[in-house]
């Protein structure tokens, strides 16, 4: 397909909002841009469905690289929404039902031909938590309940261990629970919800501390740099949303071998652009509704990350002509 033909749209939260010097989500606009593909701008709410069919209310977008001024929007044009020829989906959690929703909305637009990137029955499928649990191999001795009972026990028998929900992101309510300490039962009440709420449970890796690594997986290949999250002193958690610092690393061979294990799935899902979250030698979370670090990785190390993905998008429209 002639790249001067691609309209591509994203979904997404305010443009206005992100933070320009790490936006994931501007890498791949901008790199798209680049190829002379159309860009169209979308939120949640400019989608709807009359009739079976999908419509959206998009506007002309376009992008810079520049922290005072990164975007212009034209004005709203109503169209089927698989008019365009791939759409990224790039709503921040919270995966609530209102996100739910938007990916059966996406589902329709996929059937009429339009590349939904990440795939929206995929989204749905690949919690970034419970996920992991496909691949048992890579991952550290884990368990998912809402019984308070059932998480003593497997502290019990693994010393130290996190405690996490399945729904949270950046670092939002991870706990890491120490035998003896006299707040474990109101820690479990609190992130269970008394019994109401489903958690993840690992056992405690104290390589956190040299960096929670995100790998950068594109349809199903990894970029050979990882992002060491590197905790702030005194932090249990090294995520950058909860003050850690990102240094960039060469993958390692166990790296790879998690990316071998872990990649061809994705790629078979439609889960074309993934965030794996590696400490140590363990995988611990999946991430796939909107992974970050291109803008901390291109610039560490001369890369274009939001470029290699288009190049895969490229293929899989020309793969469809």
């Amino acid at each position: 397909m002639n790249g001067s033909q691609v309209r591509l749209g994203v979904v997404m939260d305010p443009i206005q909002t992100i933070q320009v010097k790490k936006d994931s989500t501007l890498a791949m606009l901008l790199a798209a841009q680049a190829r002379g593909w159309q860009l169209h701008y979308m939120e949640p709410q400019d989608l709807w469905l009359t009739d079976g069919r999908v419509h959206a209310a998009s506007r002309p977008l376009t992008v810079r690289d520049d922290p005072r001024r990164w975007f212009e929007l034209g004005s709203p044009e109503e169209h089927p929404l698989a008019t365009l020829d791939v759409v990224l989906m790039r709503k921040d959690p919270p995966f609530d039902m209102e996100y739910v929703y938007s990916t059966y909305l996406l589902d329709l637009a996929a059937a009429e031909g339009c590349l939904v990137v990440n795939r929206p029955a995929s989204l749905r499928d690949a919690n970034e938590k419970l996920y992991t649990a496909w691949f048992p191999q890579c991952c550290p001795p884990s368990l998912v309940t809402r019984n308070p009972a059932r998480i003593r026990d497997f502290m019990a028998r693994q010393g130290e261990i996190v405690v996490k929900p399945l729904d949270g992101m950046g670092g939002a309510s991870v706990f890491r629970l120490i035998p003896g300490d006299t707040n474990i039962g109101v820690i479990l009440e609190t992130v269970t919800d008394h019994g109401r709420r489903s958690v993840m449970a690992q056992r405690f890796l104290p390589e956190y501390r040299q960096g929670d690594k995100r790998i950068l997986l594109v349809d199903g290949e990894p970029v050979p740099y990882a992002l060491a999250r590197i905790p702030a002193e005194g932090e249990g958690r090294a995520n950058l949303a909860a003050g850690g610092r990102g240094e960039g690393v060469p993958l390692t061979e166990r790296d790879r071998w998690i990316c071998s294990q872990v990649g061809p799935t994705l790629r078979e899902k439609g889960l074309m652009f993934v965030g794996l979250d590696v400490i140590g030698d363990y995988l611990t979370e999946i991430n796939v509704t909107s992974p970050t670090c291109i803008r901390e990785l291109d610039a560490q190390f001369g890369l274009d990350i939001g470029g290699q993905l288009m190049d895969a998008i490229a293929g899989h429209l020309g793969a469809r002509t």
